[in-house]
């Protein structure tokens, strides 16, 4: 894929992505029925026009203009931008990371585990087995008898 961006169309793209993905909302002023009899001094509530999204890999791929991830993990690897989309990726495991931290991690797990994180167990499996030890039994010391009848007290 030929990529026709300059460095800050696509740091632009990058930006507006995460923008997006923050969700839109407007203020309102809240009525007297939503504000807690506590908090007098509340005017206004948040009222979303778009709802907060997730950070998702393809979900910036699309924003960007790739057509496909074979195409953006391409040019991720080897095209003339690839320091700025390493680090959209790394932003991207970030959300994922602080989503660890949640009562049900798994999802965020499953999904670093295909950006190329790997658990500890599956680290130390993954680890190349020991070198062979080679044991030699030497004899020492009186030779051991068949019988009692060779023993000599």
């Amino acid at each position: 894929m030929l990529f026709l961006f300059n460095v800050s169309d696509l740091t632009d793209r990058i930006e507006g992505y995460f923008r997006h993905i923050q969700g839109e909302y407007h203020l309102e002023a809240a009525t007297p029925a939503k504000i807690k009899k506590t908090e007098t001094s509340i005017t206004s509530q948040v009222v979303w026009d778009r709802q907060p999204e997730p950070a998702l890999l393809t979900g910036m791929a699309l924003f960007i203009g790739f057509t496909s991830m074979d195409d953006f993990v391409a040019y991720e690897q080897k095209g003339k931008h690839r320091k700025i989309l390493r680090k959209a990726r790394l932003r991207i495991e970030a959300e994922y990371e602080k989503k660890l931290h949640h009562a049900a991690p798994t999802g965020a797990m499953f999904a670093l585990r295909c950006m190329g994180w790997a658990d500890t167990a599956n680290a130390q499996q993954a680890a190349p087995p020991p070198k062979k030890l080679r044991i030699e039994v030497l004899n020492a010391g009186p030779q051991v008898s068949g019988n009692e009848k060779d023993v000599i007290i």
